[in-house]
């Protein structure tokens, strides 16, 4: 049998681990386990911030969302032309298929389904150097992000800054502080 005094120094033991088990699952798994009120107690200082919306709302995001959309207005619209004028031929082959002969209706569907296919891969090409382009322009902002971040941690001794969580306090939230950081 155990002594009292065994007893008591393992239960103690067993009760920190215990409390450091659920603390640190609390933060790797957003348990409710610790309340961000127990983990301030025990002296961890803990941040959330909103990657979306920096990529949305910062000033560097905002500019680089312009400068993309103006590279590729051009053929945006070259696009939006082709969408319009397949519109068109389709809708003018409808009026005209009863009267055609079969071997114009079956040019003039070659020809459609060729318009399509063509307007399908350019748009698909389109959308491809667009994101391209874009996961370029926005990893240099992510950097710039995270180094933020990092100093705000740093200057606001943080323990922890959680990015892209399910719920979160809004009174640990330190987008905004990041957004105004990038945007000096």
């Amino acid at each position: 049998m155990m002594s009292d005094f065994a007893l008591n120094t393992s239960g103690r033991r067993a009760g920190k681990l215990a409390t450091s088990l659920a603390l640190a699952g609390a933060l790797l798994f957003g348990s409710a386990a610790v309340t961000t009120a127990e983990a301030q107690a025990q002296g961890t200082k803990i941040g959330f911030v909103n990657t979306e919306r920096i990529l949305r709302e910062s000033g560097p995001a905002k500019a680089a969302q312009s400068k993309i959309e103006g590279e590729f207005k051009r053929r945006d619209d070259e696009l939006q032309r082709m969408g319009t004028q397949l519109r068109s031929q389709a809708e003018k082959f409808d009026k005209d298929a009863p009267v055609l002969s079969e071997s114009d209706r079956v040019k003039r569907q070659r020809e459609l389904s060729n318009l399509d296919m063509d307007l399908q891969r350019k748009r698909r090409e389109f959308q491809e150097d667009f994101n391209r382009r874009r996961n370029e322009e926005f990893s240099g902002i992510v950097t710039k992000a995270n180094e933020a971040i990092k100093r705000i941690a740093e200057q606001e001794n943080y323990d922890l800054i959680v990015q892209d969580a399910v719920t979160v306090n809004p009174r640990i939230d330190i987008t905004d502080k990041v957004i105004q950081a990038l945007g000096r």
